[in-house]
């Protein structure tokens, strides 16, 4: 089945879909959970590599033609080999095919496939997509650390599309969670006036709540592109939560907001500060302390160097037993977590997970777990 989905994933790519490696391994692990009966299987794979609804059609034929039903597909090949049949005896019979049976059997340019006519693409237009896919890739997996300013340029443009993929995935999570999970023993007993046939699944009831959002962004000189692209991917999907508060910090909160890809401050932000995440918290705690409730979700991205100034563990413990989840980002390898002026160990122990992310594949991912 892996091998099966892998072609699969190849099929979408090649007719115009984009989907990350990130997005395949997520997919692989859906089916491994979910199971592979045929509409479940579907509704998987449609889950984790979907990002656009407009899709949504492409995927379900191409699904249609990958996962065939055993009998659909066994009629097909039958009608195949009778036209096939009916074709090679008309034409032993006559010499040559009328000209009316040629055109019966020719496809129009409208039914031509998508596939066949991206076969017919200029050579130097299927490189060049070849090589942005590459391009995209690559910079997926390039580490923070080594980011240029043009590789922060097109990061955004790639955030930008992750984003909506992921505010697409919270509203269809939203729809199957509002209709609730499968009521087993309500199915059957439904059922049984009718003999059991058919049966009409019945669900137990459900009305989930969105959470509020609360991201604290590190825009100091270390950690600055792996926060921007963090704003960047979460502002898209940020309409979904109930009320949702973007900050950035150096040495103080200042609220901010994604335009264009760019961070724009609502307020006075002080880029060649000395860090001081000690303050900032202080500030969140006697500020801003109405954005904290139980149903808040507070996502921090920083490497949590201090410049040897003093941590505030203590703070950042109330703030966590005040919302409901608690998670910090670190845009740095785990070897350098503790080294220098960082007070990572300090503050870990008040999270409810902290991951590695030092490239935006892992972000990616930590966001998608988080959310």
């Amino acid at each position: 089945m892996r091998a099966r989905i892998l072609d699969f994933v190849q099929t979408l790519r090649a007719e115009g879909v984009d989907v990350s490696v990130a997005e395949t391994m997520d997919a692989a692990r859906a089916v491994a959970a979910a199971g592979v009966e045929r509409e479940v299987l579907r509704e998987s794979l449609a889950a984790c590599l979907v990002k656009n609804e407009d899709d949504r059609p492409l995927f379900d034929r191409l699904f249609d033609a990958a996962f065939p039903l055993v009998g659909a597909a066994r009629e097909a090949g039958k009608r195949r080999k009778r036209v096939a049949g009916g074709d090679g005896a008309a034409t032993r019979a006559s010499g040559q095919g009328t000209a009316a049976g040629r055109g019966s059997l020719r496809e129009e340019p409208g039914d031509i496939p998508r596939r066949a006519r991206r076969r017919e693409m200029p050579r130097d237009a299927s490189e060049a997509r070849r090589g942005r896919v590459a391009r995209r890739l690559a910079l997926i997996r390039l580490p923070f650390r080594e980011f240029t300013a043009r590789d922060v340029q097109e990061a955004r443009d790639v955030v930008r599309e992750l984003g909506r993929g992921l505010r697409a995935r919270l509203a269809r999570r939203e729809r199957q969670a509002r209709r609730g999970r499968l009521d087993f023993r309500r199915t059957i007993r439904s059922s049984l006036a009718m003999g059991g046939v058919p049966a009409r699944p019945r669900f137990r009831a459900r009305r989930p709540g969105r959470p509020d959002l609360v991201v604290l962004c590190d825009l100091s000189g270390s950690v600055a592109a792996a926060s921007e692209l963090l704003l960047g991917l979460i502002a898209p999907a940020a309409g979904w939560f109930r009320r949702s508060h973007l900050f950035a910090y150096v040495d103080r909160l200042c609220a901010v907001s994604i335009e264009d890809g760019h961070v724009a401050p609502e307020g006075v932000l002080d880029l060649h500060a000395r860090s001081d995440f000690g303050r900032v918290l202080d500030e969140l705690w006697h500020t801003h302390r109405d954005v904290l409730t139980r149903s808040t979700l507070l996502l921090v991205l920083g490497d949590a160097r201090n410049n040897r100034r003093p941590p505030r563990a203590e703070l950042l413990r109330a703030v966590g037993d005040r919302v409901e989840r608690l998670v910090w980002i670190v845009p740095e390898p785990r070897a350098r977590w503790d080294t220098g002026d960082s007070v990572l160990s300090r503050y870990a122990p008040a999270c409810d997970a902290v991951f590695e992310c030092v490239d935006l594949s892992a972000l990616v991912a930590a966001v998608r777990q988080t959310l």
